[in-house]
């Protein structure tokens, strides 16, 4: 699976640990000791619930940074601009 999905890992005062958390998948989360367990909990996690997805037929939630992505991220340029930054910036 090429992962382009957006994660991000925050902590639980609640849970006393670290929470690996999905843009795409806000209903999924992954507890862990450190950051680094977290992320690569929900990491598997998500490259799971997406092989599941895609035995059934299921299409899984398209990675919110694709370029081809008909809704960008709030806030972020187009996406004309993010090729040429990336050219500029190579």
């Amino acid at each position: 699976m090429n992962d382009r999905y957006t994660y991000r890992i925050t902590w639980s005062s609640e849970d006393g640990e670290h929470v690996g958390l999905c843009a795409e998948f806000p209903s999924l989360s992954w507890l862990a000791p450190t950051p680094e367990k977290a992320l690569s909990g929900v990491r598997r996690l998500v490259r799971d619930i997406v092989a599941d997805m895609e035995e059934t037929g299921e299409d899984p939630s398209e990675p919110l940074t694709d370029d081809r992505s008909p809704t960008p991220l709030p806030g972020s340029p187009p996406s004309s601009l993010r090729r040429r930054r990336k050219v500029r910036s190579g």
